[in-house]
């Protein structure tokens, strides 16, 4: 059967759920449930066949034969090496018969893999996804006894690593495979076996859309890392809606550059699956470098970049030092964290001709949830992250009485569509925290939806600081503080205190040459907040600790308050 004869079978919301009295924000009053209001085209269907695998489906979305030997998929930034949508095909599978002929890798087996952004990174993937084995990728700058955690808690049967990054494997006891072919060396690497393996030596394996595809770790919504299990099917249905999402915001001929890491779902979702399946040229990055990306942009003529808040900032603080060409840039996304009103409309200032377009996701959602369609709507709702995707349904719950809430209110996001996880690794008791018996994800973000249904996010739960019974959103006193010229980065976090329980602490990164002192960025934040809103110390420090994805690292600016007010 032609692939495009599987997968036309249209995902439909029962009558009973649907209700009968949505309003434009797609609330049902009956239900309490908020349901997308887009939909999919015929053209875009999730396939509904159980016998479909992850790189089954990739591969069948890749450009006709016809066109794909002059099609270029992958650019690497540091090499300029082009690989074409042909080439790609060949290597995926060719690795896929080295890894399961030659190193015996079978169905359920689970493969570690430690890398920086390459070329190989989509190919070591979806080869992992094509013989029934489970990818577990990991960051590169983790500690030696955080990947040997990982490792055992996976139950890796297989590490796939960078050279560079062998000597944290040394003592794990179990079998490694190099990324990149060393000159002296004699370890087995991914490109041998790319180039002396036969492609057409592949077995039928019998993967089914419900089986295990990734163990990705995430703090999750529950404080400490955890496993996110997700399914062929869960990446299945990401990945149809990242190509409806490409022709719905006529980007299918864009030129994209990729610095968010392959091993975060947002990376891997994206360039690691994703927009192949929409014939995409992607330049690729392999770690972020600010000058290097705009060096790529005016080289290679970028068009598109999913990006998230610390590389707006950047181009917003040093928008005025910016001398390469960015004219061919035509849109700027931001996901992995909140990205304030203000310095969404400061990006917006000083580049009016770039589209910003904010969406929000978590790697328990397998990176989608919301977005925006268009512009015109991101301009006029610049606090917002977009609107549910297709297939995607959400609640806002009352986080005391457990109610459904209407537009306006704000509570805990719910979510429920096919690409919500299907739990956490060996931890039943946090994913029945996390996912309850109607299958509603429980992200533990406070938020809410509006009127014309755009995704308003305050802050995570377990984030906001508790004064004197009030609730302070960390992200919204963040946002006031970036606003200030004198200031580059900023974080806010709870500092305990015997009479109002909490106050809000602010960690700040000044400009080169700037005097600013604590008295006057309390007074700042004062002046355009409610009085318990105020900021109430003020540390400086040289940079905000973020992660790989851009998110701010609250727990150490917490242990470093405690340790500083320990030495006074």
């Amino acid at each position: 059967m032609p692939a495009e004869e599987s997968w036309t079978t249209r995902i439909t919301i029962t009558e009973e759920e649907a209700g009968n009295a949505r309003s434009r924000s797609g609330f049902d009053t009956l239900t309490g449930i908020y349901h997308s209001l887009h939909q999919l085209g015929e053209n875009f269907q999730i396939p509904t066949r159980h016998d479909i695998d992850i790189t089954t489906y990739v591969l069948s979305q890749f450009p006709h034969p016809d066109h794909a030997q002059t099609k270029v998929a992958l650019i690497d930034l540091a090499t300029n090496l082009q690989v074409n949508y042909t080439q790609l095909h060949r290597s995926i599978r060719a690795l896929a018969s080295g890894l399961y002929n030659g190193l015996g890798v079978r169905k359920g087996d689970v493969v570690f893999l430690l890398s920086q952004n390459s070329i190989l990174y989509p190919v070591i993937c979806l080869a992992i996804f094509s013989i029934g084995a489970i990818l577990s990728p990991a960051n590169p700058v983790n500690t030696k006894s955080e990947i040997s955690k990982q490792i055992q808690d996976s139950g890796a049967k297989l590490v796939i690593s960078a050279p560079e990054e062998l000597h944290k494997l040394l003592e794990i006891g179990v079998p490694t495979l190099i990324t990149a072919r060393e000159l002296n060396g004699d370890s087995l690497s991914v490109e041998e076996l790319i180039e002396y393996s036969d492609p057409l030596e592949l077995p039928q394996v019998g993967i089914t859309q419900s089986d295990n595809a990734a163990i990705l770790y995430s703090s999750g919504t529950t404080g400490t890392s955890k496993g996110v299990i997700l399914t062929h099917s869960n990446f299945i249905a990401v990945m149809t809606l990242l190509r409806w999402s490409v022709f719905a915001t006529s980007s299918q001929n864009d030129i994209f550059l990729c610095f968010i890491p392959i091993f975060h779902i947002y990376g891997l979702a994206f360039f690691g699956l994703g927009l192949f399946c929409a014939g995409i040229t992607t330049v690729l990055m392999q770690r972020f470098d600010f000058q290097a990306m705009l060096d790529a942009v005016q080289a290679y003529k970028i068009n598109n970049i999913p990006a998230v808040p610390p590389v707006i900032l950047g181009l917003v603080k040093n928008g005025s030092k910016v001398e390469c060409d960015l004219s061919s840039l035509r849109r700027v996304g931001s996901g992995a964290a909140p990205l304030s009103k203000e310095l969404s409309d400061e990006f917006r200032r000083k580049f009016p001709w770039v589209e910003l377009r904010q969406g929000y996701g978590l790697t328990e959602s397998c990176a989608a949830a919301t977005f925006f369609i268009s512009d015109e709507q991101a301009k006029k709702h610049p606090a917002s992250c977009g609107r549910l995707v297709p297939t995607f349904s959400a609640k806002i719950v009352d986080t005391e009485t457990g109610s459904a809430l209407p537009p306006g209110r704000k509570g805990e996001l719910w979510l429920k569509s096919p690409t919500i996880m299907k739990g956490y690794l060996g931890n039943e008791a946090a994913t029945a925290a996390t996912i309850d018996p109607d299958g509603w994800l429980k992200t533990g973000d406070m938020g809410y939806l509006d009127e014309d249904g755009f995704l308003h996010i305050v802050d995570r739960i377990k984030e906001l600081i508790k004064h004197n019974g009030y609730q302070v959103a960390p992200a919204e006193l963040e946002a006031i503080l970036l606003g200030h010229p004198q200031v580059l980065d900023a974080a806010v976090i709870p500092v305990e205190d015997e009479e109002a329980g909490q106050i809000p602490m602010a960690y700040v990164v000044r400009a080169a040459g700037s005097e600013l002192n604590e008295e006057q960025v309390i007074q700042f934040v004062a002046n355009q907040v409610a009085p318990y809103k105020k900021v109430r110390r003020v540390g400086f420090i040289s940079a905000i600790p973020k992660s790989a994805a851009g998110k701010i690292l609250r727990k150490e600016l917490v242990s470093h308050s405690q340790q500083v007010t320990s030495k006074l």
